[in-house]
């Protein structure tokens, strides 16, 4: 065997770290190259390119590999450096993921360990001294007050069939932190996570385990917009199957384990469509975007929730909402865990955005319509300015629709006609010329 100060950090690890974890712990509760983010999107004029992604050496999870309980991170070093040499970097990746509650670096001659929960720090950990599962598990319980209902709880696995993309950190810090404040009692709760991070995969895997274990024999996903459920149904919630079932109106069905519907097809002015249903019917409503005014005790929406107030309720939201009239967390709660559109960006799972400002020549110098222009609905405009605040809002003007449509198409055939793209369009409007 070479001389160790000449061996390259990956024949450190495949020499001496991994076989001293894999003397105690089991190959299916050691992730080698976990990727825990993507790496930050940067921009270079029209051209993308990404920063450095963030990958663990080791990850550790209690029990199995399925991210149910991840307790540790290991770094590495080759022998040039100290056993102390990757433990900055263990710790930064431990506070990365939030709930991995302890960070080891080892150059192949020791193992460092810091403790996340209480800082404190062990150096000089021989080789063959390794902690196993067990007694990082009990030193876990000892200091966190982790509880029997939580582990059991906990320990129901996620719903994972090849191909399928396993939730990202940030996904499974929130799963398992609304599953272990259930075992712990709490009825709402709110998870903040940014627009396009997946919450429709959270409410998935949160249904199924609960569903599994034996804790919600019903649940009701609610939204506002057909989108929300309807693309969920084909997608994240495929794998119920013939267990789910779409509410619309007064179809009156009691035989499936998983309901959607939308918040008006339940209460539809006078009609309370779902009071054809006990009130302790469901187990469990998970209310997406529940911005939206579903918290708000002035709205209709608000007596779904009212009524079935027995359920778990879980409130998910990418902004949420805090007026005079509505409160996401005075009627949830504070969030169990928010991943906010800055985290999203940072880790490279959402794009940064740059504001391109175009002015038209109408937005500048506003729009008079010539006398006898009708709308759509064939009557006269009012003769006078409109300016950009009236565009999209009270007046579309189509020769400026298509303006737009056209900077947006030519932009993206500058810098990449497939790239995925969000266009954000006004409120409706009210009139239109013709």
């Amino acid at each position: 065997m070479i001389d160790k100060k000449q061996m390259t950090e990956e024949e450190i690890k495949l020499n001496f770290i991994t076989p001293a974890i894999e003397r105690t712990w089991p190959k299916n509760c050691i992730r080698m190259e976990f990727p825990i983010t993507k790496g930050r999107i940067m921009i270079d004029g029209k051209i993308a390119k990404r920063g450095k992604a963030y990958f663990a050496d080791y990850l550790l999870c209690y029990s199995d590999a399925s991210l149910n309980f991840p307790l540790a991170v290991v770094e590495a070093k080759d022998n040039s450096h100290s056993p102390l040499g990757g433990l900055p970097q263990a710790i930064k990746y431990a506070m990365h993921m939030e709930d991995v509650p302890y960070a080891f670096a080892s150059n192949g001659d020791s193992f460092t360990m810091h403790d996340m929960l209480t800082g404190e720090e062990t150096t000089d950990i021989p080789m063959d001294a390794f902690p196993s599962p067990e007694e990082l598990w009990r030193r876990y319980r000892a200091e966190s007050g982790f509880t029997d209902n939580e582990e059991k709880m906990l320990s129901v696995p996620y719903h994972y069939k090849e191909g399928d993309h396993e939730p990202r950190y940030y996904q499974w810090i929130s799963i398992n932190r609304v599953l272990a404040a259930i075992a712990r009692g709490d009825r709402r709760m709110l998870v903040v996570l940014a627009t396009g991070t997946g919450k429709t995969l959270v409410a998935f895997q949160i249904i199924w385990r609960l569903l599994q274990a034996g804790i919600v024999k019903r649940a009701l996903f609610l939204a506002d917009r057909d989108i929300l459920v309807g693309q969920p149904m084909r997608d994240d919630f495929a794998p119920f199957g013939k267990k789910m079932y779409r509410l619309e109106k007064r179809e009156m069905d009691t035989v499936h384990q998983v309901y959607l519907s939308l918040y008006h097809q339940m209460k539809n002015g006078a009609e309370n469509y779902y009071t054809a249903y006990d009130r302790d019917f469901f187990d469990l409503v998970i209310v997406d975007e529940c911005h939206r005014g579903s918290a708000d005790e002035g709205s209709s929406w608000h007596e779904i929730l009212e009524y079935f107030s027995s359920a778990i309720q879980i409130g998910m939201t990418a902004t949420p909402k805090e007026t005079k009239d509505t409160s996401n967390i005075e009627y949830f709660g504070n969030p169990v865990y928010t991943y906010s559109l800055k985290q999203g960006i940072d880790d490279g799972f959402l794009a940064p955005y740059k504001v391109i400002r175009v002015n038209l020549d109408i937005d500048v110098n506003g729009y008079r319509p010539a006398p006898g222009v009708l709308d759509i609905h064939g009557k006269p405009l009012e003769d006078r300015i409109y300016g950009q605040k009236d565009f999209d809002r009270t007046l579309v003007v189509k020769e400026r629709t298509l303006a737009v449509a056209r900077r947006i198409s030519d932009f993206l055939k500058e810098t990449g006609r497939f790239s995925k793209t969000i266009v954000f369009c006004g409120t409706m409007s009210r009139k239109s010329t013709s």
